[in-house]
């Protein structure tokens, strides 16, 4: 009999207890123990394992769970003696700041203190035992939401010196989705307050910090060093381009093709495939992420599982808001062309609003873009070849496009009704309306401008025809054409509808007098030899 698949669990022991489908990845244990490397960075995608194999560690490791080792009898990484005598020996430390999305750096600093203070509370034990002075015992009553910074950020490097005093032996740190109050902060624009704060505590926790054994952070991105780790000299950063844990995360084409047969469904492999496939570990290149194959094997219907988990508000903000070349590159992701840059692992943040590659090294990152191939130019430099991850991440994008106008109005669909019947009337009609409540959506930077708005709205708008008229048109704009360039081209796919060229123009007061002096209609037509010019 097949296995329940339970869907949204974290914890490792409720999965193995309740008998809930589960693919071993313990081997994770014994790879990143026999590496021996004291601090580690694993970045990958959402939704890929991250949470529940920080949750397996604490489990195996921790003392706390000592007795605990039915968890892992008939997996893997109980077939070695070694690892079994391992098992919950050491005090782990272990804390997640998944949850600290707020809105400014206040609550951010707060919500962080409160992690901070409740894992302190797990530890009470400690001032009952004599592993603790009555001044030490004072400063951990001061650990608290409104704790100093020097306090907070020295907190889990006397707490490692604590737990170490009271079990004999070093801590091991288990830091989970690292990277989520950076990304917050970027968005709602109080980076430059929370950067010092987060520098100081990961400083004092995984550099000056005598009393850890080894720790592992996990993240989406790889957050740049002179950021927040240029104190940290000591970290091993693992990405999705590492050799290192290629198969610990996400699950492989044939642990995919294991969990269809058991579940009857190895006759879907083809569609599993096109759907929910294209991530690529170091050297492997079929990974698919866990959550869509597990709600698929839940629910047995094809959808967007993954791409629905989170708003996705950075990357559509990044997108909506970047300039005409980045929503130029966005119209050929989704038109299946793909896109050729350099890539910087190292996220800088400040960078995402301004420098172009940083946004295709964050949606590489995030797991939306995946490398097709690799190329080495004439200089010598890396040059990656990216697409469109998979289906599901093609569906997403076209989900946030058709938002971008359907949140601000029902003209957009009237205008592409009116487009279609050549009703010129009604087209003035409601791309004035369009244009009206969506110009300043394209260009809210710190410093909108007349004439950044046009461009930044009509790619905008380009990228809202290739979502809604894929069915009946290829589109594309701004491309070279004979011996100038056009705006925009629908080409049909079907003889029974016309083909479509639009020019946009921006009106120029020195050389026209009003809007309607812009505009001049040339239509060429050929049979032959023959032109007809109408």
């Amino acid at each position: 009999m097949s296995k329940t698949v339970g869907i949204g669990h974290q914890d490792f022991e409720q999965i193995i207890t309740t008998n809930n489908f589960y693919i071993d990845k313990t081997s994770f244990i014994k790879e990143w123990w026999e590496n021996n490397d004291t601090v580690t960075l694993i970045t990958r995608p959402r939704r890929f394992g991250k949470t529940l194999n920080l949750n397996m560690l604490e489990y195996f490791f921790s003392v706390s769970h000592c007795k605990r080792s039915d968890l892992f009898q008939g997996l893997s990484i109980w077939k070695e003696e070694k690892y079994r005598n391992l098992q919950g020996t050491y005090p782990v430390i272990f804390l997640s700041l998944a949850s600290v999305k707020a809105a400014s750096f206040p609550d951010a600093r707060k919500s962080i203190c409160q992690i901070i203070k409740n894992l302190y509370n797990r530890y009470d034990f400690l001032l009952e035992s004599d592993c603790l002075n009555e001044d030490e015992k004072e400063k951990y009553h001061n650990v608290s939401v409104d704790m100093e910074n020097h306090l907070a950020s020295y907190s889990l490097n006397v707490l490692s010196d604590y737990l170490m005093r009271y079990y004999g032996k070093k801590v091991i740190i288990l830091l989970d989705e690292y990277d989520t109050p950076m990304q917050e902060a970027f968005v709602y624009g109080y980076w430059n307050e929370l950067v010092p704060f987060i520098r100081s505590l990961l400083n004092s926790t995984f550099k000056t910090n005598p009393f850890l054994e080894r720790a592992l952070m996990t993240g989406i991105t790889r957050v740049s060093k002179e950021s927040i780790f240029s104190d940290l000299n000591n970290i091993e950063v693992v990405t999705t381009t590492s050799e290192k844990y290629e198969t610990s995360f996400g699950f492989t084409q044939e642990e995919v093709w294991n969990a269809l047969k058991e579940y009857d469904l190895f006759e879907e492999r083809g569609h599993v495939q096109t759907w929910y496939d294209g991530f690529t570990f170091g050297r492997i290149t079929d990974i698919y992420n866990p959550w869509s194959i597990i709600n698929y094997l839940d629910k047995r219907k094809f959808s967007p599982y993954w791409a629905n988990t989170s708003s996705n508000s950075l990357i559509g903000k990044l997108i909506r808001e970047g300039s005409p070349d980045t929503k130029m590159v966005m119209e050929d992701l989704l038109s299946g062309k793909p896109l050729l840059t350099q890539i910087d692992e190292q996220i800088v943040f400040n960078h995402l609003g301004r420098k172009e590659s940083a946004v295709w090294s964050l949606l590489l990152a995030s797991g939306y873009l995946r490398v097709k191939q690799l190329r080495t130019d004439k200089r010598g430099r890396t040059i990656y070849e990216l697409v469109l991850t998979n289906r599901e991440v093609s569906l997403m994008f076209e989900r946030m496009v058709e938002d971008w106008f359907s949140d601000f109005t029902p003209a957009y669909n009237n205008f592409l009704k009116a487009l279609l019947a050549d009703d010129k009337k009604a087209m003035n009609l409601y791309m004035n309306r369009v244009a009206l409540t969506t110009f300043s959506y394209f260009d809210t930077g710190k410093q909108p401008s007349e004439t950044t708005e046009p461009e930044r709205f009509y790619h905008g708008f380009v990228l809202g025809l290739i979502v809604d008229l894929a069915g009946r048109y290829v589109i594309t704009s701004n491309r070279e054409s004979g011996l100038g360039r056009y705006d925009v081209v629908l080409e049909p796919l079907s003889d029974t509808d016309n083909a479509i060229i639009l020019e946009f123009k921006v009106h120029d007061p020195d050389e026209e007098d009003t809007l309607n002096d812009t505009v001049r209609k040339y239509g060429f037509a050929f049979e032959g030899k023959t032109v007809l010019i109408g």
